[in-house]
């Protein structure tokens, strides 16, 4: 017997439901809703990231051909103006409120102590659109937002994002928006060009990987050898400036390593940390390590349309966002679950194509993985192309 189940129902059975109820409770989310519900908002909302919706009237037209489906679900098909209300109005963190317990579901069965936990910090710059001039600038006219991402390069996970404004700077919302965890390895690039978070790493035993500036003068303490023909060019233990700019004082004021480094470009950079004792090598991977996070934002906006808004409110883009973040990551689970060996992105794609196929995840894979051929006449030889 054929199954009545599909793609998208499999991938909403996967989503923590019981964490979503208890944020919309929790927020009042549904106080006074007469039609679309939070949980119809967040099936549409999934259905216009998976589907490529360009707009509110792609995402109201693939989920009104989709209501028998949805109402399984215990959802209902959203108008476009009833969309764009609950976009400018409901609460994200309903929304958000599925990414800890999904990261969750990609940890290993064991969790690992602090100090083997790394932590890629970034942002990324979006365009809401010229309706979000009123809360998203960047330099005078120019309307941007940003997305603030902790990372989890091992895991290919995103932990935690916040929106701001395009002229906010990273090291802003670093310090006031991000819960540090004691013990963990943090990698980042200049945006977070902080003494003082620097320290504030330092003093709950995080392990910090940067980069040093090129005007910073540092005041060499010991010079230690270095394998010759490598990458590394010197790993020296320094001192940062004793004093800052107006004579403030460094709250960074304890020794440190520089390690110089030459890309494969051929560039070389300074990369510091405050980890004194593991080798070069390894904290200048650690920094190499940073480019994952360029590669997901990358993926984001490829894949899931993190770069046309269906909402220019603060709050719509907010939710867009994480709604993106939630499909990431259940999508991540759900590859990891069907061990299949096509790509991640292969997978992602095509689950999006055949989001509302009556069938199974398994059967699925396995027509995913069944390679088609084609046969291809070349002069008097019968061929396959693959």
């Amino acid at each position: 017997m054929p199954s009545q189940t599909s793609l998208f129902s499999t991938l909403m059975q996967h989503l923590p439901i019981a964490d979503f109820d208890r944020a919309v409770k929790r927020h009042k989310a549904d106080k006074g809703v007469r039609s679309l519900t939070a949980r119809s908002h967040l099936g549409a909302m999934v259905i216009g990231q998976l589907a490529g919706a360009q707009g509110l009237r792609d995402v109201e037209a693939a989920a009104a051909a989709e209501a028998g489906e949805l109402r399984r679900l215990r959802m209902l098909p959203a108008a476009r103006s009833t969309l764009a209300d609950a976009n400018a109005s409901r609460a994200p963190e309903v929304f958000e409120a599925l990414i800890a317990p999904l990261y969750a579901k990609l940890s290993p069965t064991q969790q690992r102590k602090a100090k083997d936990e790394v932590r890629i910090l970034d942002s990324t710059r979006i365009l809401p659109g010229a309706g979000a001039g009123d809360w998203a600038r960047f330099a005078a006219a120019h309307v941007a937002a940003k997305v603030h991402v902790v990372y989890d390069p091992d895991r290919e996970a995103p932990l935690f994002f916040e929106v701001s404004s395009g002229n906010v700077n990273d090291i802003t919302i670093a310090k006031h928006k991000l819960s540090v965890m004691a013990g963990a390895s943090y990698v980042f690039d200049l945006g977070y060009y902080d003494f003082g978070f620097w320290a504030e790493l330092d003093a709950l035993g995080c392990r910090f990987v940067t980069r040093v500036k090129k005007n910073t003068v540092l005041t060499v303490i010991e010079e230690r050898p270095v394998a010759p023909a490598s990458a590394i060019v010197s790993d020296r233990i320094v001192t940062l400036p004793n004093r800052l700019a107006r004579s403030r004082a460094n709250p960074y004021d304890k020794p440190g390593r520089a390690i110089a480094v030459t890309l494969e470009t051929g560039k070389r950079i300074t990369v510091f940390t405050n980890d004194l004792d593991s080798p070069a090598q390894e904290i200048a991977d650690l920094y190499k390590a940073r480019w994952k996070i360029e590669l997901f934002f990358r993926w984001l906006k490829q894949n899931l349309r993190i770069r046309h808004f269906l909402g220019t409110s603060r709050n719509a883009v907010r939710i867009q966002v994480a709604v993106a973040i939630v499909v990431y990551l259940v999508l991540r689970f759900l590859h990891k679950a069907s061990n299949t060996a096509k790509s991640f992105t292969t997978f992602a794609r095509n689950f999006g194509q055949c989001l509302f196929k009556t069938t199974s995840l398994q059967r699925h894979i396995e027509r995913l993985e069944t390679v088609l051929r084609r046969p291809i006449l070349h002069s008097n030889q019968l061929t396959f192309e693959l």
